[in-house]
C-alpha cells in the first residue's frame, strides 16, 4: 500500500486513472490522509451525483462548466489533496464519460500547478476505458 500512498501524493502523477479495486483506492486514500469522495454514477444523473458526493455549494449550476469551476475551488473541503473515485459509470454516454474525463484532466492540471495531488480515478476491472492504471496489481 505504501507505494500507492506516495503515488497519490505526488502532485506530478496528478490525473485520471482507472484501477480495479475501490476498497485499495479507498484505503490508500484514506492512509495517506488525503480528501476522498466517493462518487457512484449508476442511480443519479451524472452531475447530481458528483455534485452530492462533493458537497458542492449552492451556487452549483449543474452542468459541466459549473463542474469544472467547483472543482477549481473545493474550498469547502479544506484538505490539500482530493482523490475522486469514480464506481458504476457503465450507464454514462459515451460523449458524457468523455466530457467528464477532459473536465477531470483539466482539473488535475489545475491543482498540479498549485501543488496539490488531485486524482479522479475510475473503477474499471475489465479495464475498458482508455486510461493508463493508477497502480499494477501485485
Amino acid at each position: 500500500m505504501g507505494k500507492l500512498v506516495e503515488r497519490l501524493h505526488d502532485v506530478s502523477r496528478s490525473g485520471v486513472y482507472r484501477a480495479r479495486s475501490v476498497d485499495v483506492v479507498l484505503d490508500a486514500a484514506h492512509e495517506g490522509k488525503l480528501d476522498v469522495a466517493e462518487v457512484d454514477l449508476s442511480e443519479a444523473p451524472a452531475l447530481t451525483a458528483i455534485a452530492k458526493a462533493l458537497d458542492f455549494p449552492d451556487w452549483f449550476g449543474n452542468n459541466w462548466d459549473a463542474l469544472e469551476d467547483c472543482l477549481g475551488d473545493l474550498s469547502w473541503r479544506n484538505a490539500s489533496g482530493h482523490v475522486i473515485v469514480f464506481a458504476r459509470h457503465e450507464k454514462l454516454s459515451k460523449d458524457d464519460l468523455g466530457v467528464l474525463i477532459d473536465v477531470l484532466k483539466s482539473s488535475a492540471e489545475f491543482w498540479a500547478e498549485r501543488g496539490a495531488p488531485f486524482f479522479a480515478v475510475f473503477i474499471d476491472p475489465p479495464r475498458a476505458l482508455s486510461l493508463p492504471d493508477l497502480y499494477r496489481d501485485a
